[in-house]
């Protein structure tokens, strides 16, 4: 089993991987966000630091994601993010030859990678991500510019409009899945519903 869950900054992922790889016995898989160097410098200037900031985090995920074709885990995987979460960021911040550049790349690598099983897509509100991107406190994250968010949902919104694998679309502001939430039990068992769907 390989699940992925995808969605904007700040709507939840991470937390519901856990609760997913807990509850499904999987091992949890963690996009590598903090150690890429030049984020808290994109975030200060967006377009010297965009290609440098795409390069890294494509490389980082591609590296994560390629050995889940050949290496099959007991229980299987739950993902915090797609490879194509990569295009959706990169298409709102680079344009001209580096956009080009990050595509020829982008388009070398993705073949690479083995699509999810079910790919569960979290969406929420503006003012729900920056209210919770304030609550997580990553100092590069805050003074998000609210433009910037509403144009990446809306990047979101278009790509999973046409989407070509199993896909679970969940409201995440109207649900609460964290250690103490009320819905835990119920995101669970919708998904394990998707999943058992997906199966031949």
């Amino acid at each position: 089993m390989y699940l992925a869950v995808e969605g904007p900054i700040g709507v939840g992922k991470t937390t519901l991987v856990r609760l997913l790889s807990e509850a499904l016995g999987a091992e949890p898989l963690l996009e590598v966000v903090e150690e890429n160097p030049f984020l808290p410098l994109f975030y200060q200037d967006r377009r010297r630091y965009a290609f440098k900031v795409q390069v890294f985090f494509l490389l980082s995920r591609f590296r994560q994601l390629a050995p889940l074709r050949q290496k099959p885990l007991f229980g299987g995987v739950v993902a915090d993010y797609l490879l194509d979460k990569d295009p959706i960021f990169a298409s709102l911040n680079l344009e001209g030859p580096e956009w080009d550049l990050y595509l020829e790349l982008y388009r070398e690598l993705a073949p690479k990678v083995p699509p999810p099983d079910l790919t569960v897509y979290l969406r929420a509100p503006v003012p729900v991500l920056l209210e919770r991107i304030a609550r997580r406190g990553r100092p590069f994250e805050q003074g998000m510019d609210p433009a910037y968010l509403e144009a990446l949902s809306e990047a979101y919104e278009r790509h999973f409009a046409r989407y070509p694998h199993p896909l679970l679309v969940l409201e995440a502001d109207a649900l609460d899945f964290s250690p103490t939430g009320p819905h835990r039990e119920a995101v669970v068992a919708l998904v394990r519903e998707h999943l058992a769907q997906k199966r031949p």
